[in-house]
């Protein structure tokens, strides 16, 4: 969006701005009802319309708090064609219950998901069916304030911090930046791996966290590529000519810029985020990947792509293609890991009902 734009558009971003402001009030006088619960709950959410990485501090958390516990995920089920509470099973998929929490169930057997765009209603339903849960991890609900978690993660860009960002329309956050007070934890995602606390300071300076916050710097980790369907013959290669790369992510910059440095030359196809892929996406994608002037060339996807993309009527065209998704997970800078688990299990371990923890 360019500089003129933004300005003309400010406006309109001050209505919003003020319209979420009012609805924030309503429900810090206690006119609108937030709802607690006494089993511990986890909100990972941002102030940003997608794109600081939700799902892999998501999956962090699980990693973390099993084996030896039992979790729950909540999401909305963004993109889904469903309404209402739905727990997910081994027969749900991407229509059922949307891309995330389909990834969630893919990868963490133990851990139950559940779908609810009411997420006070979808806890309460979770909690009946399975009162001996430890921990419920609610997927983007900072802005969802009829549940008050008992704690809240709130997650920003490294490049572009939410403190330097305009409301919507002339920027990407869904309320002003001083609704990041709420939160409990802040994490500032996406930073480079070498990473200098001269820049650790001059970001906290610029977020002005509260006494009572803590902020904690994440970065990225890919691992190495796995083909989409099974095929044994198919090797990611040690170098490869060409990657023609399509995502239906908000951000895949960071994906960019780490497949840039293993390739001779990346080719980008992007959609919008959470696209729904059809038939005629995926013959464009063949055919321009196709079109490429070299024999030694591969296709790269995202995980959470891989969710829209596994259905019988795509599979079909896509299973003869030389076809890479590369996951991806997080780790936090220096003592940060040790600071940010220990705050996470003192949390639970002091709001359990039945500790299950040693």
């Amino acid at each position: 969006m360019t500089r003129i734009l933004q300005v003309i558009l400010l406006p309109v971003s001050l209505l919003y701005g003020l319209a979420m402001l009012f609805r924030n009030l309503l429900f810090d006088l206690h006119i609108l009802p937030s709802k607690t619960f006494g089993t511990p709950v986890i909100s990972v959410g941002n102030l940003t319309f997608g794109g600081t990485g939700k799902t892999p501090h998501i999956e962090y958390l699980i990693r973390l708090l099993t084996p030896g516990m039992f979790l729950a995920t909540l999401s909305r089920g963004y993109g889904r064609k469903t309404n209402g509470f739905i727990l997910a099973s081994k027969r749900s998929n991407v229509k059922y219950i949307g891309d995330e929490p389909l990834q969630f169930l893919k990868k963490f057997e133990t851990v139950k998901v559940a779908v609810d765009e009411k997420r006070s209603r979808g806890i309460q339903l979770l909690l009946e069916k399975y009162p001996d849960l430890d921990v419920i991890l609610l997927d983007d609900a900072f802005q969802h304030r009829y549940v008050k978690p008992g704690l809240s993660i709130l997650l920003t860009d490294y490049h572009r911090l939410y403190a330097e960002d305009l409301v919507l329309p002339s920027g990407t956050l869904r309320e002003f930046s001083s609704g990041a007070a709420r939160a409990d934890i802040i994490v500032v995602t996406k930073t480079p791996k070498i990473f200098s606390p001269i820049t650790r300071r001059r970001i906290i300076e610029e977020l002005k966290p509260k006494s009572h916050q803590r902020v904690y710097f994440s970065y990225i980790k890919y691992v190495e590529p796995v083909p989409v369907f099974d095929s044994p013959d198919l090797l990611f290669p040690a170098r490869a000519t060409n990657i023609f790369l399509f995502t239906g992510i908000a951000n895949d910059y960071p994906l960019r810029e780490h497949l840039e440095r293993i390739c001779s030359e990346l080719v980008v196809m992007k959609f919008a985020d959470h696209h729904p892929y059809n038939v005629k996406d995926i013959e464009e994608i063949t055919r321009r990947f196709n079109d490429l002037p070299t024999q030694k060339k591969i296709i790269v996807t995202t995980e959470k792509d891989v969710m829209r993309l596994k259905t019988p009527e795509l599979s079909a065209y896509l299973k003869n293609l030389p076809l890479f998704c590369v996951p991806m997970e997080i780790d936090f800078h220096g003592t940060d890991k040790e600071k940010f688990d220990n705050e996470i299990l003192r949390y639970v371990k002091q709001n359990q009902r039945n500790s299950r923890i040693p």
